[in-house]
């Protein structure tokens, strides 16, 4: 049992406690084997009627996977490190398929692996610090951890403009995307996990603990979202390919459309490219046919260069001077994109 991931029992409750601090919580390999295993057992006993998942530090809840063991093992042996990701897909499907009320405390940076083990739960209570975001395509990846079953159900076309630009939402951006459920100032938050894991919970363990979170919700202030709501939906609702979207976006000569090209012209072009094709495909299918899709995804990945060349630039070099293969969009065809999505045989994900 790794001691950066801890798990405790209070009261009708199971408790999950990220506590890898230095990495910003960042879920590695042990981590996510660990938290399946225990929500797995927690899942089939009666004596656990609710999950609570909360992290030490003031920094982050979780930041996202453990980008440099990727990026020094992925190299080598792209099969075997993709298997850390059907590890962390298997998590996130038990995550949605929970059968008992599942919170989490999103209270600092929650970003891609993150989200995958917060999103998909019953309820995620934002805090002061809150930051979301999924910048996968500026490392050559995709937002990942079913973010293409939860995204493109945002509404006004917000998924897919926080799926291709990266950009961030603080607490009450989270509240107004659809993001988080509820808001409590994290002054809060030590008064607000003893009421929780207080409650004797009944056969409505869901309203007795939304009863709890609603006594303490609070007013998260002005969503900087919704002052450019308008302009998300008028270019990222409905567009029938990624060349009309980023088309659209150069001909208006608007604020809006003007920053976010320049941040669409530095993420890795397959990157939006698969990503868009997820988005687009994920609208229509369940979560567990989203994971598999995922996998298979990420698995190309792996195999490729661009997520090796963005972790470089990013994280490892920090020249933020990526050179992506290919460097434009014009470079890409259908068929380089459709290979993403093409299934992997044996070594295809299944779920339980």
């Amino acid at each position: 049992m790794t001691e950066q991931i801890l798990f405790d029992r209070e009261g009708d409750w199971g408790v999950v406690t990220l506590n890898n601090e230095a990495a910003l919580n960042a879920l590695n390999w042990d981590m996510v084997k660990a938290m399946r295993a225990q929500l797995t057992e927690w899942a089939a006993r009666n004596d656990v009627k609710a999950v609570l998942v909360k992290a030490n530090g003031e920094r982050a809840f979780c930041a996202g996977g453990d980008i440099r063991w990727l990026y020094d093992n992925g190299r080598k042996d792209p099969v075997g490190t993709s298997e850390f990701f059907r590890e962390e897909y298997r998590n996130n499907s038990l995550i949605y398929h929970f059968p008992k009320p599942y919170v989490s405390l999103i209270n600092g940076v929650v970003m891609g692996g993150g989200v995958g083990i917060s999103v998909h739960g019953d309820f995620r209570v934002a805090g002061d610090e809150t930051l979301f975001a999924m910048p996968e395509t500026g490392i050559g990846l995709f937002p990942d951890v079913g973010g293409g079953h939860f995204m493109p159900r945002l509404h006004e076309g917000l998924g897919l403009y926080y799926a291709l630009t990266g950009a961030r939402a603080k607490a009450a951006d989270c509240m107004a995307a659809g993001i988080a459920t509820h808001y409590t100032p994290t002054e809060k938050h030590g008064e607000l996990v003893k009421a929780l894991l207080g409650l004797s919970l009944s056969a409505h363990a869901h309203a007795d603990i939304e009863a709890v979170l609603d006594v303490f919700a609070a007013d998260p202030g002005h969503a900087g979202v919704n002052d450019i709501r308008r302009d998300v939906a008028r270019f990222f609702e409905g567009p029938e390919s990624l060349a009309q979207l980023i088309d659209a976006l150069r001909a208006d000569e608007g604020v809006f459309a003007t920053k976010t090209t320049q941040t669409l012209e530095r993420m890795s072009p397959t990157s939006m490219a698969i990503t868009f094709e997820q988005m687009k495909r994920g609208r229509t299918l369940d979560f567990d046919d989203t994971m598999i899709m995922e996998f298979r995804m990420v698995c190309r990945v792996m195999e490729g260069s661009d997520f090796f060349e963005g972790v470089r630039a990013q994280i490892i070099d920090k020249d933020r001077n990526p050179q992506w293969a290919p460097a434009r969009l014009s470079d890409l065809n259908d068929a380089d994109t459709a290979a993403y999505f093409e299934p992997l045989g044996d070594r295809d994900l299944t779920l339980p």
